[in-house]
């Protein structure tokens, strides 16, 4: 159960991944060998698994991404886990997630222009295994892009 320590804990490194223990402590209010001994705890529970850079795709030069919706032909008894296998080997799919409902699996594709996801989607998503059918969403802008947990 998280006590006021660890949610202001959490709030900071949400915040600021970077922070050193002495600054994060500061900010959660508390001292340094406490803020230490909750993130410790905070991580052997699994409630903090890493910390990562988040990298501007745009920035390194990937103007174009596109979210594919595809329903899997269920006919093959396993072609959801052949699709995904497959789908993890192109190096420009940065995202796969799984649905109930009438889609199964949505595939995030980055590409530096159009002509650069043309070639991806006719060369490598088209040959993927099991698609019955397949919707592409192309992003305009992202208007939140959150994955804080609100704590």
């Amino acid at each position: 159960m998280l006590d006021d320590v660890d949610r202001r804990i959490l709030r900071q490194l949400q915040a600021d991944p970077t922070l050193t223990m002495p600054e994060l402590a500061e900010r959660a209010r508390t001292t340094p060998a406490r803020a230490a001994r909750r993130v410790e705890r905070l991580e052997a529970e699994g409630v903090i698994r890493g910390r990562e850079a988040v990298i501007d795709w745009a920035a390194l030069g990937f103007a174009v991404h596109v979210s594919l919706r595809i329903t899997v032909d269920k006919a093959a008894p396993r072609a959801l886990d052949e699709l995904m296998a497959a789908a993890r080997k192109v190096p420009e799919v940065v995202e796969l997630q799984t649905f109930l409902g009438r889609v199964d699996l949505r595939l995030a594709v980055l590409a530096r222009d159009m002509g650069h996801y043309q070639e991806v989607y006719r060369d490598r998503i088209l040959t993927l295994p099991h698609i019955a059918d397949i919707e592409a969403l192309l992003t305009l802008s992202v208007v939140k892009d959150a994955d804080e947990v609100p704590v």
